[in-house]
This record gives structure tokens, C-alpha cells and sequence, in this order.
């Protein structure tokens, strides 16, 4: 018999237990693991395919929906060459009824009539269509095509495929007067659901808002700060781009004219050592360890190219103005329409170059532009420029004993005094000119409306100002040095172009530099230029910016600068 002692019952029970739990512990950790490694494997399939993409038509439920959908971006990244023929919305006419055509636009305005009806307005620059989808099988537009249609977002770019067809009754929301029936609709750009503001908003006219106001109806007025941040939104109204058509025949008229006349086109530095007007109003910069500055004007460069032996040059470029002007015609930088040339007797040859370039612009622009000024006319109303076959010129002081003249019947009616033969009844009337001062801008807008009364121009030339409000550079009158061989033009009693003959003596030159307060080692070299023979000559700057602004009487020249430069604005 044995002598060791017998085991517990409890303890050879407790064993079991603990068996049978570590295998049951055992079988639930396998199962676990199988678990788990299942849901590893599910996500990994889920991590593989790809993210859902807008709904495309499934042709097992839609016969039609090879017709319709989102085009997939490697299809627009310059994959082939189709040979497809496109038409303009601009060009649809009664003449194409009948024809099959192919478009592209900007999904305007959108609107479903039931499940089995839609229109759609396409935009292209200032031109609009109507597009309208039916569901029929025999057009090939299924109710789904249909929807597809009505969900597009506005904004959106679109492809439209049809047939042209003239509508029953005259369409007063496009520009074409013909309809396009939808056979195709591809979407190829989606714009976000909500804009910043709505170019209908953007397109409406103060008399729109007034009609609306008095029906007692709210209209969204968007601000000039909320167009300018979101100008490439503001830019699709039919104003804005026919502001730009507008500008583009300006500038393309201005080159074409001077080039009949001989001149030649050059392009001057931006950077220089040195101010290119006097004063303080550049931007300052270091250019590789250098003192320098953005150039002011062409002004120096163009004339160094005619004492280079060209008769006539002319340029088209950037301006810069470090001025802190914030009104309604200054910007910090700008597009200059600058001119120089030779002069043989007298610097009115510089005047009647003016004269017939600016008449021949007002004439291209009346003849080829029609459509353009009347889209600007209809949001923004304005008198047709009036301006004489030869230009109106008046010497300085002639335009200054006008405004004294207004001046004291002004002051007669009003006061019911005696006449005084001086300056203080143009103060007096709230004209402010000081004696042998620049015109201010409430005295240039009085003069020009003086100008019209009389002479029925809103274009004139000024000529004649006193030396000591001209830059440096400037001829002064041989008769009195006091006065200067210089000239301004107005367009609706505001200054667009600034002119004169220059100094071509290298000695008068360096003189005037210095009275002017200018550092005559910064501007060496143009002083230079006129000390190996150097011939008469004279010029003159205009803003392109403010030729449109006041050409087509906008009341702010940032809506006919593209993308303005303010004091305050850098962007976009």
C-alpha cells in the first residue's frame, strides 16, 4: 500500500476545470483570429476598389444611356484628335435650322418641366442658347437623360449635341433665336453647387432694381469687393465681357493706326535704376544688390529709342504707380498706351497724330462694336460719345477763364453781387484752382461739361500748362518759360492722355532734373543719350483702362482693368 496520500476530490476537480477552460480559451482565440483575419481581408478589397464616381447610365437599364453622363477626365486630357466639327453659339441662327450641331457652354440656367422635359441654357462668352431635352425614343432621350440633364449644376461646362429648330414664340433669355432639341448631353466640368453669387445677380441694372423695389420684390445686389474676389465669376456677364471686347479693339486700333503711320513697336524695360516721372510714386526694390525701381512710364526708354534713329515708336505694356490714389480712376498699375516721334517745325504735329488716332479709335468702335456697347448700354446706360472730326484745342488759360467765367454767373445768381475779376469766385462756386496750378478733377469735370455746352464735344485737347505742373522732361514755351510745349485730352471732363515735346539738350535736360529734385547720376545714361546728336521730338501717354472707362461712361476704372492693382488689392 501505497504511503503517499491519496489526492483531493476537490483539487483533481479544480484541474479539470482549469483543462477545460484553457481549451475552451484555446478554441475561442482561433476563432478569433479567424475573425479577425476575415475583416483584415474584407478591408483590404474595400481599400482596393476604386472611390465612387458620379453615376454613369447603365445601359441594361437605359438604352440610352450611351446619350448622356459625365465625360471621365483622361477623356479630356488630349487623348485623340476627333475631327469633330463645333459651332459657336454666337453664330446660330434661322439659317441653321434643320442641322445637326455640336457646342459647348456654360450650363446658364436649368429648368425641368416634369420628369420628361428640361431646358438648358448654354453661355459662350456674350452668346446664349436655349437647349430643350424631351423623352422620346425616337430622339434618343430617355426620362433618365432627362434628370441627368436637370441635376447639372450651374456653371457646369457641357457638350451639347442636336438639331437646330426655330420656337414658336420669340425667346427673351438667349441671345439666339433658335432653340437647339437635344439628341446628347455630356457633362465635362461640374462646378461646385453653390457660387459665390449668380451672374444674373451680377448682370442686373439699377433700373432692374428699381422695378423690382417698387413691386416690392428683393434682388440680390452683388458689391464691387465680392466681384473683384471672385472676378473669373464676375467676368462671364455679358457687361464684363463686352467691357474686354471693347478694350481689345482699342488696343488693337492703337497699334494698327500707328503702325500705318510708320511708327515702330518696341518694348522698354520695367526695371530701372532711376524715376521715369520725378516724385516719390514708385515701387522701390533691390535689383542684385541695386537700388531700383518699377518704371513709372516708357518715358525715358522711348525717347532713348528716338534718339536711336527711329522717326516714330510706340509701345503697349504695364505702367507702374506707387501712388496711394484710392478713387475712381487711379490704379497702382495699369496698361500705358505710349507714343513718341520726331517733330520737324512745331509739337502739334504730336497733337494731330492724337487728334486722328483717337477719332479713327471712337470710329472703329462705333462701326464694329455695336453689339458689345449695347450689352454695356443695357446694364449700364450712357450717351454715346460726341466728338468732332477735328479736335477741339484750347490753350490752358483758355480753359481756365471758362471755368472763371461759370464761375461769376455762378456767383452773380447766386450771390447777387458784383462781377470780380479773379480766382475767388471759382473758389467761391466750389472750384478750387490755385494760379498756374493743375486742374483738379471736380475742375476737369466742370470744364468738360462747359466744353460740351459749348463746342458740343466731350473730346478736347488742352494745351499750353504752366512748366511747374509738367515732368522734367518737358519743353518749355519760347515765348514765356513759364509756360510749356505740353498738352492734355479729355474725354467726359476727365484727363486721359498727357503729351508735349521734350528736351532734346542734354545741359537744359540735367538742369530741369535738378530743380525737380531728381538725382541726375540715377537717370545718367538717358542724359547721355542726347549728347551724341539728338532730334526734336515729343510724345504722349494715355491709360488703356481709363480710354474704356470713360469711352463707355463706367463710374470705376477697376471694371476695365482686368484683374486691378489697387492700393489694397494684390488678388487675384
Amino acid at each position: 500500500m501505497s504511503s503517499q496520500p491519496r489526492p483531493d476530490a476537490a483539487a483533481i476537480v479544480s484541474a479539470e476545470e482549469l483543462a477545460a477552460d484553457l481549451s475552451a480559451a484555446a478554441t475561442i482565440s482561433k476563432k478569433q483570429q479567424k475573425k479577425d483575419a476575415k475583416k483584415a481581408e474584407k478591408a483590404k478589397r474595400q481599400q482596393k476598389q476604386p472611390e465612387p464616381q458620379p453615376a454613369t447610365p447603365d445601359a441594361a437599364e437605359d438604352p440610352f444611356a450611351a446619350n448622356y453622363g459625365d465625360v471621365p477626365l483622361e477623356e479630356l486630357q488630349s487623348k485623340a484628335v476627333t475631327g469633330r466639327s463645333w459651332t459657336s453659339v454666337g453664330d446660330l441662327d434661322g439659317a441653321a435650322a434643320g442641322r445637326a450641331v455640336l457646342v459647348r457652354g456654360a450650363a446658364h440656367a436649368i429648368r425641368a418641366v416634369g420628369k420628361k422635359m428640361a431646358f438648358v441654357v448654354l453661355r459662350q462668352g456674350m452668346s446664349s442658347v436655349q437647349c430643350v431635352l424631351v423623352a422620346a425614343a425616337d430622339a434618343g432621350v430617355s426620362a433618365r437623360m432627362v434628370g441627368f440633364a436637370a441635376a447639372l449644376s450651374r456653371e457646369s461646362i457641357v457638350d451639347v449635341e442636336g438639331v437646330v429648330s426655330l420656337p414658336k414664340e420669340p425667346l427673351k433669355a438667349t441671345t439666339q433665336q433658335v432653340e437647339i432639341q437635344v439628341r446628347k448631353i455630356y457633362c465635362i466640368n461640374r462646378a461646385e453647387p453653390t457660387l459665390p453669387f449668380n451672374i444674373e445677380d451680377a448682370a442686373r441694372s439699377d433700373a432692374e432694381f428699381e422695378k423690382a423695389e417698387e413691386a416690392g420684390e428683393k434682388l440680390i445686389r452683388v458689391g464691387q469687393n465680392t466681384r473683384l474676389n471672385n472676378r473669373t465669376i464676375d467676368l462671364r456677364t455679358p457687361t464684363n465681357q463686352a467691357i474686354f471686347w471693347i478694350q481689345s479693339h482699342v488696343g488693337t486700333k492703337f497699334r494698327y493706326f500707328l503702325l500705318s503711320k510708320r511708327f515702330v513697336e518696341i518694348h522698354t524695360p520695367k526695371l530701372i535704376g532711376g524715376s521715369s516721372e520725378g516724385g516719390a510714386a514708385v515701387f522701390n526694390l533691390q535689383y542684385n544688390g541695386q537700388p531700383a525701381c518699377l518704371a513709372q512710364s516708357p518715358q525715358l526708354h522711348k525717347q532713348m529709342a528716338i534718339s536711336g534713329g527711329f522717326e516714330g515708336v510706340f509701345e503697349v505694356g504695364p505702367v507702374f504707380r506707387a501712388e496711394n490714389s484710392n478713387t475712381h480712376r487711379h490704379l497702382c498699375e495699369f496698361t500705358g498706351l505710349d507714343a513718341e516721334m520726331k517733330i520737324k517745325e512745331h509739337y502739334f504735329e504730336v497733337c494731330d497724330i492724337v487728334d486722328s488716332l483717337f477719332v479713327s479709335i471712337f470710329k472703329h468702335l462705333t462701326e464694329n462694336c455695336k453689339t458689345e456697347l449695347e450689352a454695356i448700354n443695357r446694364q449700364y446706360p450712357f450717351e454715346p460719345l460726341k466728338y468732332l472730326e477735328q479736335t477741339l484745342k484750347l490753350t490752358y488759360d483758355e480753359g481756365i477763364q471758362m471755368l472763371k467765367l461759370a464761375a461769376t454767373v455762378s456767383f452773380i445768381v447766386d450771390k447777387k453781387t458784383t462781377i470780380h475779376d479773379d480766382l475767388s469766385n471759382l473758389q467761391e462756386a466750389g472750384t478750387e484752382i490755385e494760379p498756374m496750378g493743375d486742374l483738379n478733377t471736380e475742375a476737369e469735370k466742370k470744364l468738360g461739361r462747359l466744353v460740351k455746352q459749348k463746342y458740343g464735344t466731350d473730346f478736347f485737347i488742352l494745351y499750353r500748362y504752366p512748366l511747374a505742373v509738367r515732368p522734367f522732361y518737358t519743353m518749355p514755351c519760347s515765348d514765356d518759360p513759364t509756360y510749356s510745349n505740353s498738352f492734355d485730352a479729355f474725354i467726359r471732363g476727365e484727363e486721359i492722355i498727357s503729351g508735349a515735346q521734350r528736351i532734346h539738350t542734354p545741359e537744359l535736360l540735367a538742369k530741369r532734373a535738378e530743380e525737380c529734385g531728381i538725382d541726375v547720376s540715377t537717370i545718367s545714361a538717358y542724359i547721355k543719350s542726347f549728347r551724341h546728336g539728338a532730334s526734336p521730338h515729343g510724345g504722349f501717354g494715355a491709360g488703356l483702362e481709363r480710354v474704356v472707362m470713360l469711352y463707355c461712361a463706367l463710374d470705376n476704372i477697376r471694371m476695365a482693368s482686368l484683374f486691378p492693382r489697387d492700393p489694397h488689392r494684390l488678388a487675384p
